[in-house]
């Protein structure tokens, strides 16, 4: 018994001991070796791995000429997989530390695409419409012969054409509760008077979407919603009220 034990000891400490070593291992390396095992770690899908290995490349290398490109790689390779508020993180990194003139025209595209990105949905995410908005005339302004400039000056159309048909569905929903100057007001915003928006078409939810969000106008579950201030705005003002002063 005691010789089984002594044995098991020794299995344990040796497992735990190389684990150790090999843990130790992975400190103190030449920039090259952690900019590999992040191209490595992308190849392989693991981003969180990648991750960790650019913070140790930042910090045992702070000055290596490899950071620029390893952090714009993430930059792409976060924007690949989805993640886009780290895309941006990575970006602002870029523009703040590495980028010159030309760079940082790039990286100010990606993040504008990144948020752009970031809106399967435009009726969920008004403040993010808003931003991207901002963003893109902002680069169209900073940047008017930029070889990006038609692609964002679409996005941006996309987005004013989004933050309308948000706008007219909350003037749907102002209307079902009975708050018609709230609607009119909503009605009433027209960011671009160059867009014809009676020629702009709705967009059509897929129909496994519409089941649960309705067509932007109303939804199956609209009767379960009560008629109280707090549903749209707790700092919406009722036309009673307003009759009242």
């Amino acid at each position: 018994m005691k010789i089984k034990l002594g044995v098991l000891f020794v299995i344990v400490f040796s497992i735990f001991f190389s684990a150790c070593s090999k843990e130790l291992e992975d400190y103190n390396k030449p920039a090259v070796y952690w900019y590999a095992k992040i191209i490595e770690s992308i190849s392989e899908g693991s981003i969180d791995k990648a991750d960790n290995y650019y913070s140790s490349l930042q910090g045992e290398h702070i000055g290596s000429p490899l950071l620029p490109e390893a952090t714009m790689i993430l930059a792409i390779a976060h924007m690949y997989y989805e993640e886009y508020l780290l895309t941006e993180h990575f970006l602002d990194e870029y523009v703040k530390r590495y980028a010159n003139s030309n760079e940082k025209e790039f990286a100010e595209f990606l993040k504008i695409k990144a948020k752009y990105m970031a809106l399967p949905n435009p009726r969920r995410d008004q403040v993010l419409i808003g931003e991207a908005i901002l963003e893109s005339e902002k680069f169209k302004t900073s940047y008017p012969n930029s070889m990006y400039y038609s692609i964002v000056d679409t996005m941006a159309t996309n987005l004013y054409m989004a933050d309308a048909a948000l706008n007219e569905t909350i003037a749907s929903l102002y209307e079902r509760i009975d708050k018609p100057k709230s609607a009119a007001y909503y009605k009433a915003i027209k960011p671009q008077p160059w867009i014809v928006w009676g020629e702009i078409e709705r967009a059509n939810s897929p129909w496994y979407k519409a089941w649960f969000e309705g067509d932007g106008t109303e939804s199956w579950y609209g009767y379960l919603i009560p008629d109280t201030r707090s549903v749209v705005s707790r700092n919406s003002i009722s036309d009673d009220e307003e009759s009242n002063k």
